[in-house]
């Protein structure tokens, strides 16, 4: 190609630094910069559109300005065109999964105006253009430098975040941009791509590196400033994949952390090696260091946690751990992650409800111990990258399930558990608590609709807290069952109904059974073991 036009308003400055960087990495290729709905007077081979932000967030777009690129259209019959959306349209809240694909749609909740003004932007695009010519749309994360929130935000001294959260981001260099373009343009790429490096980092992470000092700030005192919506993207982990756009390939060269020392002109040596961050937030630090401090004393102290079964636990290789879960604290799910750490060395991860995770400081330490957005597209990256996964089947229901009957199993719903290990072979570990529930009891339910579309809770529970806001020292008695091998059955019977079912239901009876026979021997709630043999921590 000789000849491409970059067409994007006057004043656009990453239309500006895209351009140069464009020049730079094809020096024979002639790049002119036009404004929208101006007349191409020489003929191209190619065109390249960047839309112009139309609030000081950089999340909102001028379409009136799009509309006159659809002027142009006679203009660009049969020449290659590139537009730069952005990975905005995929919105941020507490549902939103880690490392989405180009098919993933934005979640009800948190940001849904600014991805449904980006998803315009497309729809106009596709409509006028699509048939005419060869249609490419990239959806970059944060261009390191652009007008973007994020990005003037770590560029400052002294950076506003949220109190209490930490979300992963992406941060992309403008020569990775640039190189996704040419890449596109010269392996005839048409469709749909995310444009991203490969790692993923913390928001504080980054701004520590790039030597500013962070100024935690209440949501509310920001919105007059930053807007809502906007503040979800500094709130939620929004990272995407680039799986799909390396079949064109497109490789990038740097990392975000790279990106953002060029940004500060910092030394990228050897002599400083960039720290590598878990895709979905996982602290091994954060684990060891409860491990060995306040899990350790509620474990051996506090709780006094005797244990059956641990040998079940495999040393390697993907598995389903399915338990049980009591309390609207997850306290029996940080204890389960204890016994497994410390058995063998390897951190499940635990699928937790969106509503834990929007909560201040204790969504980011959710994350910190392993936990991922309970959905099949979080739990399908777990097993694919050979990690243990660890679910509750019976839901929120079971976690809010009334004293009285807490005992007793609930519905284990859709059994997406089963499929998960018929789909991807993996054997199942079925684990019991009793001693759990009487931590926080609930003793009854307020139904409320308005603190459910709060909190994504499904009442407020009257419980002991906040009356005595200690939990209760209650003696518990946990105990894994043998493994579920399921190598009899082929990938096919995750579609079977009968099968998903009888085996969903032999995990349940497996599972209550231990559980009537752990609260049958059971003298005291306070002390006591039930176990022939007590296990060493």
């Amino acid at each position: 190609m000789a000849r491409i036009a970059v067409i994007a308003c006057g004043g656009n400055s990453l239309a500006i630094n895209l351009t140069d960087a464009l020049r730079r990495q094809r020096p024979g290729t002639q790049f002119n910069l036009l404004f929208p709905g101006s007349y191409i007077s020489d003929p191209v081979d190619g065109a390249v559109y960047l839309p112009t932000s139309c609030d000081r967030n950089g999340m909102l777009l001028d379409l009136a300005e799009a509309e006159s690129l659809i002027r142009q259209s006679s203009q660009l019959e049969d020449k290659k065109l590139v537009v730069i959306s952005s990975a905005l349209i995929y919105g941020a809240g507490p549902s939103r999964q880690s490392l989405v694909g180009e098919n993933y749609r934005a979640a009800a909740d948190g940001s849904r105006g600014v991805a449904d003004h980006w998803k315009s932007l497309e729809n106009l695009v596709y409509k006028n253009f699509t048939g005419r010519v060869p249609l490419t749309i990239l959806r970059p994360v944060t261009v390191v430098p652009s007008q973007a929130l994020l990005s003037r935000r770590i560029l400052r001294k002294f950076p506003l975040t949220l109190p209490g959260h930490n979300p992963l981001v992406q941060l992309l260099s403008i020569s990775d941009l640039a190189q996704a373009v040419l890449c596109v343009m010269e392996q005839d790429c048409v469709g749909t791509f995310n444009v991203a490096p490969d790692d993923v980092v913390p928001l504080r992470a980054i701004i520590r590196l790039a030597g500013g000092h962070r100024l935690p700030l209440l949501r509310s005192l920001q919105r007059m400033a930053a807007g809502k919506e906007a503040l979800e993207y500094l709130r939620y982990p929004w990272t995407v994949s680039n799986k799909k756009i390396k079949q064109c390939k497109f490789r990038p060269e740097k990392s975000s952390i790279t990106a953002l020392r060029e940004l500060h002109q910092q030394d990228d040596s050897s002599d400083f090696p960039e720290p590598i961050f878990d895709e979905f937030g996982m602290d091994r630090h954060t684990i060891d260091f409860y491990g060995k401090t306040i899990f350790k004393f509620f474990w051996k102290w506090y709780w006094r946690i005797e244990t059956k079964g641990l040998e079940h636990l495999p040393q390697q290789g993907p598995a389903i751990l399915v338990g049980t879960h009591r309390g609207f604290v997850p306290f029996d799910a940080f204890m389960a992650l204890h016994a497994v750490v410390q058995r063998t060395g390897r951190v499940p991860r635990f699928l937790t409800h969106p509503g834990l995770l929007k909560v201040p400081f204790i969504g980011d330490f959710m994350r910190k111990l392993g936990g991922v957005v309970a959905c099949q597209e979080s739990a399908d990256r777990v097993l694919q990258n050979g990690d243990m996964l660890g679910v509750f089947p019976e839901g929120i229901r079971g976690a809010f399930a009334r004293y009285r009957g807490a005992y007793e199993l609930k519905s284990f719903g859709r059994d997406s558990f089963v499929k998960l290990a018929l789909r991807h072979h993996v054997p199942i570990i079925p684990f019991v608590t009793v001693g759990s529930a009487e931590v926080f009891p609930i003793l009854a339910q307020i139904k409320s609709r308005r603190w459910r579309r709060y909190s994504d809770w499904p009442c407020i529970p009257v419980s002991t807290f906040p009356f005595l806001p200690v939990p209760l020292p209650t003696k518990w008695h946990m105990q894994f069952l043998p493994t579920i091998h399921l190598e009899n059955y082929g990938p096919e019977a995750a579609h079977d109904g009968s099968i998903v079912e009888a085996v969903s239901l032999d995990v349940q009876n497996r599972m209550q059974q231990a559980v009537n026979e752990i609260v049958s021997k059971r003298r005291s709630v306070w002390f006591g073991s039930v176990f022939e043999q007590k296990s060493a921590e």
